[in-house]
C-alpha cells in the first residue's frame, strides 16, 4: 500500500521525538538557559508510540526515525527499539543522536538492524565543540562515532553551518570521507532556536556551502540522490565517503517530501514549519478507536502545504517559525 497526499506525494517516512530533552545546548537549537521541558505525563508513553507506529506502518509508513531532544536521554529507549523494529510494516529503523549517551547501546543497535544513525557533530575540535553545544561532551561524541564505524553501521554526520562558530571545521569534515564511508551532511542553520534567526539573511545558504567546497575540492561532483532526498549528494575522486548539502531553510526539496513529524507530547506536524496539525496524543487518551485515529490522520494528509512557505504563512497571527528544534524534533 501507498499513501499520498493531496499534492500526490508519497508518505512513507515518519520523525517521531521520544522526548524533548537535551544533553548540550547547542546555539542553533535552543537558547544557553535551556527551554521548558514537558512534564513526563504529556509525553507519549512507549505504548502509545507504538500503537502509533503500527497504524501509520498499516497505512503505508515503512521508514521510521526516532529522534529527540535526545533519543537516549529517554529512560530505558532500547526496549522501546526493541519493540519498534517487530512492527509488520517498519522496514527500516534510523536514530538521530548527538552521540553522547549512545556508545555504550552501539553493539547492540547493529544487531538489532538498525538501519543507519544520523549524529550531529558540528566540528572536530574539543574547544569549538564546547563553545558551540556549550557543554564538555567531545570525547563521549567521538566514542560514538568511533563504535558505529567500527560496527558498520551506516552513519551520516550532520553538520550545521554557523557563520563565526564552524567554518573552519568544513574542510575537517570533508577530510573524514576520505578514509571513512561516512556521508557528511552540511545543513543550512534555520530559526528553530527558540529566539527566532540570529542572522537578518542566511549567510552560509546551501549555494554558498557548495562554492566553498567547490573552491577547495575542485574534483567535488554531483551523484544521484536517493529518491525523497534531502540532501544534495556529492563525491570526490579517491574519497570513500560522500558529501552532502541540506537546504533546509532555504527549502528546495519540498516538492518530493514523504515525510511526517509527530513530536513528543504527540502532535503531528506535516511539515517542517507548520505549527501543528493533530493532537494523537489527546485521540489516543480520549479511548478513541483504531479505525478512527486512522480517519483522523487521513484527513491531515489530505491538507498537507504544498511548502515550507505555505506551511509558515499558516501559523497563528503569520509569525515566523522560531520554536526550539528540540520541542519541535530534530
Amino acid at each position: 500500500m501507498t499513501l499520498y497526499d493531496n499534492h500526490n506525494r508519497p508518505l512513507t517516512y515518519v520523525r517521531l521525538a521520544v522526548t524533548d530533552r537535551c544533553n548540550l545546548r547547542c546555539f542553533y537549537c535552543m537558547p544557553a538557559e535551556g527551554i521548558q521541558y514537558l512534564p513526563k505525563r504529556e509525553l507519549l508513553t512507549f505504548e502509545e508510540i507504538e500503537r502509533t507506529i503500527a497504524l501509520l506502518a498499516r497505512l503505508g509508513i515503512s521508514k521510521v526515525r526516532l529522534t529527540g531532544g535526545e533519543p537516549f536521554v529517554r529512560m530505558d529507549l532500547m526496549r522501546l527499539i526493541r519493540n519498534l523494529v517487530e512492527i509488520p510494516g517498519v522496514n527500516d529503523l534510523h536514530i538521530t543522536t548527538n552521540g553522547v549517551l549512545t556508545a555504550p547501546h552501539v553493539a547492540e543497535l547493529k544487531r538489532l538492524g538498525i538501519a543507519s544513525v544520523n549524529l550531529s557533530l558540528d566540528t572536530l575540535n574539543a574547544d569549538r565543540f564546547k563553545l558551540i553545544t556549550r557543554r564538555a561532551e567531545f570525547g563521549p561524541v567521538m566514542r560514538t562515532l568511533e563504535l558505529l564505524l567500527k560496527h558498520d553501521i551506516p552513519t551520516k554526520i550532520n553538520a550545521v553551518v554557523m557563520e563565526g562558530k564552524n567554518i573552519e571545521d568544513i574542510l575537517p569534515l570533508v577530510e573524514l570521507t576520505r578514509q571513512q564511508a561516512v556521508e557528511v551532511r552540511f545543513i543550512e542553520e534555520m530559526p528553530f532556536n527558540g529566539e527566532g534567526s540570529h542572522y537578518p539573511t542566511l549567510h552560509w545558504n546551501y549555494a554558498r556551502i557548495h562554492s566553498y567546497l567547490k573552491e577547495h575540492f575542485p574534483d567535488l561532483h554531483k551523484i544521484p540522490d536517493p529518491a525523497n532526498a534531502t540532501a544534495t549528494q556529492y563525491a570526490i575522486p579517491g574519497y570513500k565517503g560522500s558529501v552532502g548539502i541540506i537546504a533546509a531553510f532555504s527549502r528546495t526539496f519540498c516538492g518530493t517530501c514523504n515525510r511526517i513529524r509527530i513530536t513528543a507530547q504527540g502532535t503531528l506536524k506535516t511539515c517542517l514549519y507548520d505549527e501543528g496539525v493533530l493532537d494523537i496524543r489527546q485521540l489516543l487518551r480520549s479511548g478513541d478507536s483504531d479505525d478512527v485515529i486512522t480517519e483522523k490522520l487521513l484527513q491531515a494528509f489530505r491538507q498537507r502545504p504544498k511548502d515550507g512557505f505555505e506551511a509558515e504563512a499558516s501559523r497563528s497571527n503569520h509569525l515566523p517559525a522560531h520554536e526550539s528544534m528540540s520541542t519541535i524534533g530534530g
